[in-house]
């Protein structure tokens, strides 16, 4: 047996040529763990037993058609989804809310392509703003900033008035006079006089001097050159960064709001109607002008936003109640405006209208919640893609029990704390697969699909193994894991013989509780004879 850690030859387990497989491999028999098992690229060929599952997500994903997938918890609903936006081109847009100058509550959208962005980036790059030290600077630039003394040449921090050098004050080139006050001018003129002063001393120091313009010869032509004080260094721009800004300056502020580089699989299960429709923050000053933040700048994306040229997926679909609307709307129109949500925050006037968000929508429930989403929802599903009902189990034969093997491959890999499985230890759990598809469905000589409770035991196994230090999951660990990992209600009619008994037995501990001298005590009862 090759010790854990060590390389092994990765094998191909046999695949039917319907499936586009390679030439026919190995069983898992005759491999030593299954470390050896070879893990598709394709997330999608990852999941296991649900074949027409696949064959309608990659439709979806191509057609860019929506999908409800019906099912169990635990049968790879969640899987199928987030493999499918695999199968998806990465977004193409970035979009921006740009703040509206007129009307400050009503921003505006603006969408630009990738190639768009990228080419911004690469303006970005080669008019990039440039910092330098002052000692690279022109001296006399140098000088004019109040970096460089210039009278014996030491260069020190702008804001030190005096060079430590000669102990002389760092008085600049071609500056005024500083002006002089007659005390017996009246009072107007007496401190006019002394603002002239302060503003000449000012300059004098450079105080006030942070700016300096000139030229200088690139190729042969003459352009214009700004430096610029900022902190300890100096920024240079060249024309290209001088015509840029000035593009900037004339253009309305905006941010991004939902970014180029960006996840195409976005999980909204759960979500509140802020996360999935977005929101605009509130601000205290309500955006007042020098002192709140501009409406522009609070607004938040929604996931169905988010979600833009990628996957929503929902997963428990009926427990958005009454949201399933929103997210009908949204398919039908692809854009959604966002708006404050809360009537007590400054956010409430700020709405944003027209923003993209033009998904595949995927959506997951159990059988038993079908009758829970709205009419037009799902027929808007059927209406642009599929419903699918999810296996449970999936026929026992050679195909089929490598398939298994790769599934146990897989979460021994995605686990990433607990060793591979010998081929015992394949065995035994291949042999609870077949119990559990005769205990939950009813199917003989099945192999059950419900693979997150089969995740759980060849975990629970491979804790037990590492608590041993052993290098592989065996038939032993697996064995003691079953009886570790059972159920709940499993565990109480082994302990009281059936799962009614367990219960009896609790409602007949609950009722003596009922008269503990805690709960007397806590009837408020004026009578305390009885507690004492």
């Amino acid at each position: 047996m090759t010790p854990r850690g060590h390389s092994k030859e990765k094998r191909v387990l046999n695949r039917p040529a319907s499936t586009g497989g390679n030439a026919p491999g190995r069983s898992f028999q005759e491999i030593e763990d299954t470390s050896q098992v070879m893990i598709p690229p394709d997330p999608l060929e990852r999941v296991i037993g649900q074949e027409e599952a696949i064959r309608l997500a990659k439709v979806a994903a191509k057609q860019r058609r929506h999908l409800l997938l019906v099912g169990p918890p635990g049968t790879g609903k969640s899987m199928i989804a987030q493999a499918m936006a695999a199968h998806l081109p990465r977004p193409r847009t970035q979009v921006y809310v740009v703040s509206n100058p007129e009307y400050p509550e009503r921003p505006f959208i603006q969408k630009r392509t990738a190639e768009e962005v990228e080419g911004d980036e690469k303006a970005s790059m080669i008019s990039r703003e440039k910092l330098i030290s002052p000692v690279e600077a022109p001296v006399d630039v140098a000088e004019s900033l109040g970096f460089r003394c210039p009278k014996c040449g030491t260069y020190s921090p702008r804001n030190q008035t005096v060079c430590p050098n000669c102990n002389d004050i760092k008085v600049q080139k071609n500056t005024p006079r500083v002006a002089t006050i007659d005390v017996n001018t009246n009072m107007n003129n007496f401190m006019q006089g002394l603002e002239d002063m302060l503003k000449a001393t000012l300059n004098t120091l450079g105080g006030d001097k942070n700016r300096v313009q000139t030229t200088r010869l690139v190729n042969g032509k003459e352009e214009v050159v700004v430096y610029e004080t900022a902190g300890s260094k100096i920024r240079v721009l060249d024309q290209k960064a001088l015509e840029a800004r000035r593009e900037k300056e004339k253009a309305s502020p905006k941010k991004v709001l939902i970014s180029l580089k960006r996840n195409n699989f976005i999980m909204a299960t759960g979500a509140s109607e802020t996360e999935l429709l977005g929101d605009v923050r509130h601000d205290p000053y309500g955006g007042h002008k020098g002192l709140g933040t501009p409406p522009y700048e609070r607004v938040v994306p929604g996931a169905i936003h988010e979600a833009h040229e990628g996957v929503l997926f929902i997963d428990e679909l009926p427990h958005l109640g009454h949201l399933q609307r929103f997210i009908l709307t949204a398919m039908q129109e692809k854009n959604f405006p966002i708006s404050g949500r809360n009537p007590q925050s400054a956010g409430a006037s700020v709405k944003v209208d027209n923003v993209p968000c033009d998904f595949v929508f995927v959506g997951a429930c159990n059988i038993q919640d079908l009758p829970h989403i709205i009419s037009p929802l799902r027929s808007r599903v059927t209406g642009s893609g599929y419903e699918v009902l999810v296996e449970t189990t999936m026929p026992d034969n050679d195909w089929t029990r490598n398939r298994f093997v790769q599934f146990i491959a897989q979460e021994v890999r995605m686990d990433g704390r607990i060793p591979h499985l010998d081929p015992s230890g394949v065995k035994v759990v291949m042999k609870e697969a077949r119990k559990r598809a005769l205990r939950y469905d009813g199917k003989k000589s099945s192999l059950t699909l419900r693979l997150r409770d089969m995740g759980g035991l060849i975990r629970a196994a491979g804790d037990i193994a590492v608590s041993e230090e052993a290098e592989l999951i065996t038939k032993d660990h697996v064995d003691r894991a079953i009886l570790r990992n059972r159920s709940a209600e499993d565990q109480i009619k082994e302990k009281f013989g059936h799962y009614q008994g367990g219960v009896m037995k609790e409602m007949s501990e609950s009722t003596r509780m009922q008269y503990s001298p805690y709960n007397y005590w806590n009837e408020n009862n004026d009578d305390l004879l009885g507690y004492e």
